[in-house]
């Protein structure tokens, strides 16, 4: 093997690491996070989390990915131990797909048929295909994705062919086939499995370098039993780097996928080359294909999930021994706000439970505000208190978000979560800042309680009114957000605009009755800061709106929206503001008038 034969085996392993990559990339990208979102929800009976696990890990074709991310749901609360054990087993099983799609490069054969089934046939008209799609999309999108998978499977498995070619050579050279033969102990073997893999993390492409080289001829079963053994040890790595510094039950999920992994092996080489001893299994003397390496992969992954699963509570009590402590609270307020970095690294699932996380916060402020306007007229101290409580917790979900979503922001997205992120961005904020007024509006509803002041009759009607169209409008916005409804969201400002003009109108009438004698001053201070906390969260809804509307509309310009109207569009938009006025009604005369068109 010459000095041109070293390089082309790194340039083909190197071709075949980056293939794996953009693949694995395209693939979760194409899933847009709702295999994750399966995974997360669809785990109560652990034969569906077997399934599961081994169907998203086909998909994404990455074991590592799959138990990294139990460990952060793991962490996160999400998700149990007893759940965990299930997807951990059903990911051993899902990773050895990869393996049977790269044994297509041992096909041999001369008719046009199986000439077809070899990658180096088809691998070409996928690559052009890919780079088509790739070239004439503009932006992200499922077309450029699906681009980014063919282009990575072709990479992929010219890079397998290329190492295979590199050193098939190597066939009869003395010194390698003695190394290749040190490796048939079993022990050895294992051990350089285990290490290689944990090395490169990633038990899939370790298989295929394997199966590479059993090109060379000088590879046998013997030598290529226990490697494989050795590199389902060896992937365990990742999950366990990952657990360092999370929860205690993050690191028994890491250890049930070592103990699992671990056990399986231990328990098949005892029985195998027990065996082995009184049947002499011949097959061990031949040399290996990457066919055959497939097999041994998949009938190996498959058998120790089917012996360990009845078993499973076991390696869970083992996991829980081995890390020993209390397990930490699985839904205290700090967690159920908390977002796992180590989803960053699957960035389409992690702007799903930003999104989640989002709606989560958007209907927190949604009730401050309800229960603030609610204490301003029937005041409870508890409600109060409540009020506080929320306000605390909606700052917590913006300085998460916010914190989190600019990590995310470096991550390869599509292009619909880079709008969806950018809505994000710009309106936690504002969710915020209505949690904020509503604290302020319950102080004021304090004040007024502590020091036994009240509202006249015509300020309570009014009060009541404004009360009910800022409600209105946090559910409209809020409704309109979770659901991503832009036709909801436009009906937002014309509502907007209703609430300046009650605010405009209570203030008038204020004026009218303090210089009847009919309202204090003091009262009117208190007064002054409830409209202006009203009518600003008003604001901020219409600006979740307009967020909303400019952005899926790629027409993002907030400020001259709705300045840009046509003149049918001004009419309509003001025919709905003047429905609306008459919706809430502030003085006696108004309110029966309303009774009567009912």
């Amino acid at each position: 093997m010459d000095i041109f034969s070293v390089l082309n085996m790194i340039g083909g392993l190197s071709l075949f690491l980056y293939g794996m990559s953009i693949m694995g990339d395209g693939l979760s990208k194409m899933a847009g996070g709702k295999l994750e979102t399966i995974l997360e929800s669809l785990t109560k009976k652990r034969i569906f989390a077997v399934l599961l696990g081994a169907g998203v890990t086909a998909v994404i074709q990455s074991s590592s990915a799959t138990t990294v991310m139990v460990v952060g749901f793991v962490n996160s609360g999400i998700m149990k131990l007893s759940q965990a054990v299930g997807i951990i087993m059903g990911a051993n099983i899902g990773t050895t797909i990869t393996s049977w799609m790269l044994s297509l490069t041992g096909i041999e054969g001369s008719t046009i048929w199986l000439k077809l089934l070899k990658p180096s046939s088809f691998s070409p008209v996928l690559a052009a295909i890919g780079i088509i799609f790739v070239m004439t999309s503009k932006e992200e999108s499922k077309k450029k994705d699906a681009g980014g998978i063919l282009l990575g499977f072709a990479i992929l498995m010219f890079g397998m062919e290329t190492m295979s070619g590199a050193v098939s050579g190597l066939a009869d050279n003395p010194s390698f086939t003695k190394i290749m033969t040190a490796f048939s102990n079993p022990i050895l073997g294992m051990i350089v499995g285990a290490v290689f893999t944990a090395i490169i993390q990633s038990s899939s492409a370790s298989v295929g370098i394997l199966q590479a080289l059993c090109a060379t001829g000088a590879v046998h079963y013997a030598v290529a039993l226990p490697i494989i053994m050795g590199q389902n040890i060896g992937t365990c790595v990742t999950s366990i780097i990952s657990s360092i510094g999370a929860s205690k039950n993050a690191k028994r999920a890491a250890m049930i996928h070592l103990y699992f992994n671990l056990i399986g092996t231990t328990v098949f080489m005892i029985a195998f080359y027990t065996i082995n001893i009184f049947v002499d299994f011949a097959f061990l003397q031949s040399s290996a294909n990457a066919a055959g390496i497939a097999l041994i992969h998949s009938l190996f992954n498959i058998g120790a999930t089917i012996s360990l699963f009845p078993i499973s509570d076991g390696l869970v009590r083992l996991a829980e021994v081995t890390i020993s402590g209390d397990s930490e609270k699985e839904a205290t307020e700090d967690n159920s706000v908390y977002i796992d970095e180590r989803f960053l690294e699957s960035p389409a699932f992690a702007m799903e439970l930003c999104r989640a996380k989002v709606r989560e916060m958007a209907e927190l402020a949604q009730k401050s505000i309800v229960l603030a306007t609610e204490v301003l007229l029937d005041y409870d101290s508890d409600s109060v208190k409540e009020v506080i409580r929320l306000e605390s917790i909606v700052d917590k979900y913006e300085d998460v978000l916010g914190s989190y979503l600019v990590k995310l922001s470096t991550k390869n997205i599509s292009a619909v979560d880079s709008k969806s992120m950018s809505v994000i961005l710009h309106s936690i904020s504002d969710f915020e800042r209505i949690s904020d007024h509503a604290l302020d509006i319950a102080q004021s509803a304090k004040e007024i309680h502590k020091k036994e002041l009240s509202f006249s009759k015509s300020a309570r009607r009014e009060i009541a009114a404004i009360n009910k169209a800022v409600r209105d409008i946090c559910t409209l916005t809020v409704d309109s957000f979770c659901n991503d409804d832009n036709s909801k969201a436009s009906h937002v400002e014309p509502l907007e605009e209703v609430i300046d003009t009650l605010t405009k109108r209570i203030k008038e009438n204020h004026i009218k009755r303090l210089k009847k004698g009919k309202c204090s001053i003091e009262m009117g201070f208190i007064l002054e800061d409830i409209l202006t906390g009203l009518e600003r969260v008003s604001d901020h809804c219409s600006n979740i709106a307009l967020e909303l509307i400019t952005i899926y509309d790629n027409d993002y310009n907030t400020h001259g929206y709705y300045k840009n109207f046509s003149d049918e569009e001004r009419a309509s938009f003001y025919n709905e503001y003047e429905k609306l006025l008459k919706i809430y009604p502030l003085t006696k005369k108004e309110i029966k008038k309303l009774e009567k068109a009912e």
